[in-house]
């Protein structure tokens, strides 16, 4: 049952997918014991029900055992150290880079520099350009900036009429009583004039 001192073979007998946990239970043994996902070799490969595997076993906090460092078979099992081995020879190129991006970047703000001097010059010669040219006169700055006057409107004129059968419609009518004196439309005396010809509706319009 023992690969060695501490390592037990077995296989994954429940994975939930969504939760990154599952169940193993040793070869020649019942008991199941829980794995979490981060057991397993960071390989990209999904643990999957049935398949076999090597484990460690070691208690939780509460005392209940579990799988630790959990291999598949074939599996290399110094993959982390190889690669904390290549790490810092692989590591020591990228200064080069580096270096690369830093000069690219002093290029790119010395070409904003100089964009930017010449954009300020052209300003400051257009700025003289403007300040030495002369003024122009008021009257040819703003050509034809004459207000039209306002037409007044005739004033309204009482020329004798009334009657409702003398007017034309219900607005001219209450014109002529709000203005003209002796007008014979409003028998009521409610402010509406000629309710059954003219301003007939609820509103008299």
């Amino acid at each position: 049952m023992e690969a060695n001192a501490s390592r037990f073979n077995g296989k994954l007998t429940k994975w939930n997918a969504e939760r990154g946990f599952g169940f193993v239970v040793a070869d020649h043994g019942d008991q199941e014991l829980f794995v979490h996902v981060s057991a397993f070799p960071r390989d990209g490969r999904q643990p999957a029900i049935g398949e076999p595997l090597t484990f460690e076993m070691e208690l939780d906090k509460e005392g209940r055992k579990r799988a630790v460092r959990v291999r598949r078979p074939g599996d290399p099992q110094t993959r982390t150290s190889s690669y904390q081995t290549r790490g810092p020879t692989q590591g020591s190129p990228r200064r080069a880079p580096e270096r690369t991006e830093s000069r690219s970047f002093g290029s790119v703000l010395v070409a904003l520099l100089l964009v930017a001097g010449v954009g300020w010059f052209g300003y400051t010669r257009y700025t003289e350009r403007v300040e030495a040219m002369p003024s122009a006169p008021q009257s040819q700055m703003s050509p034809a900036q004459t207000v039209a006057p306002e037409i007044p409107s005739p004033a309204f004129h009482c020329d004798g009429r009334k009657h409702c059968s003398q007017m034309s419609s219900c607005s001219e009518a209450k014109q002529f009583l709000r203005n003209c004196p002796g007008m014979e439309m409003d028998g009521d005396n409610d402010g509406i004039p000629c309710e059954q010809q003219l301003c007939s509706g609820a509103l008299g319009e």
